[in-house]
């Protein structure tokens, strides 16, 4: 009697915990969101992210908070003897933190670490080429998102890439894009929507996006978007976000359905901060 009191007393515990954790959490992160944001922090995003004072007060304001709770409870970690500052920090913060600003609430659960290299790095590659025979190589990477825990990234690239905001090409938007891809464990170009009734439609904009966009780059005509993106649709997905952001006005000239698919999903306009 008193080993399945103990015992329904444990489950009641974890039942209990299952149900309070999350409560527990928003508060936390809402507690950090209104810690003071340190000036130097702010100068370096103004120095940093070049869309920054483009941005609405109202943008600004959550998105400090986000950067605090992403500081918080992410962990940088610094590769090939790289030394990750302030800077790098939160630099990475701000830009990861744009995709944030739908307010989901989600702050990319899955990933615990942001492994940062000094400039390209290589890694070891295997493709199938025949029956039991894989070819094996070295690759060169500027970044990548990975369905465990962890992201990767080149802080040369990163400070090329906030240098030149306005080419549509960013390692940090891509690889948190697929990280918003692999939320439900699949990277297939399709994150988590708001409504059920959202997936038919996205389906549909994002897949004529898709093929004209392979279509294009067979042809080898010119792209709004980087040819990339034809490699496949989680790709797909993760370079029209870099474009989203960076070339919103050519994005909505030219592809006016799938810009305003990306807008209703992260609830922002940027053409509006150009």
């Amino acid at each position: 009697m008193i080993k399945t009191i103990i015992a329904f007393l444990i489950i009641g515990l974890i039942i209990a915990g299952i149900l309070i954790n999350p409560i527990i959490v928003k508060r936390r992160r809402n507690r950090l969101k209104h810690l003071p944001f340190p000036p130097l922090w702010n100068a370096i995003i103004e120095n940093n992210l070049p869309i920054y004072t483009c941005l609405s007060p109202d943008e600004i304001r959550r998105l400090k908070g986000h950067i605090q709770v992403f500081l918080a409870e992410k962990q940088f970690i610094g590769c090939r003897g790289l030394k990750v500052t302030q800077e790098m920090k939160i630099t990475l913060a701000a830009v990861a933190c744009l995709l944030l600003l739908n307010e989901r609430g989600q702050y990319f659960p899955k990933l615990r670490s942001i492994l940062v290299y000094p400039n390209t790095y290589f890694v070891k590659e295997t493709t199938p080429i025949g029956n039991y025979v894989v070819e094996e190589k070295r690759v060169a990477r500027l970044g990548e998102s990975w369905t465990t825990d962890q992201l990767v990234v080149s802080w040369e690239q990163v400070k090329q890439d906030t240098t030149n905001w306005r080419d549509g090409r960013n390692v940090v938007l891509h690889e948190f894009a697929h990280q918003l891809d692999q939320e439900d464990g699949k990277a297939e170009g399709v994150p988590i929507l708001q409504h059920n009734s959202d997936y038919p439609i996205w389906a549909k904009v994002m897949t004529e996006a898709y093929q004209q966009l392979c279509n294009d780059v067979l042809q080898n005509a010119k792209t709004v978007m980087d040819s990339y993106g034809a490699t496949n649709p989680a790709e797909f997905f993760a370079v029209a976000t870099e474009t989203f952001f960076e070339k919103p006005q050519q994005l909505l000239s030219k592809h006016s359905a799938l810009y305003e698919q990306l807008q209703r999903y992260y609830k922002l306009d940027p053409v509006q901060w150009v």
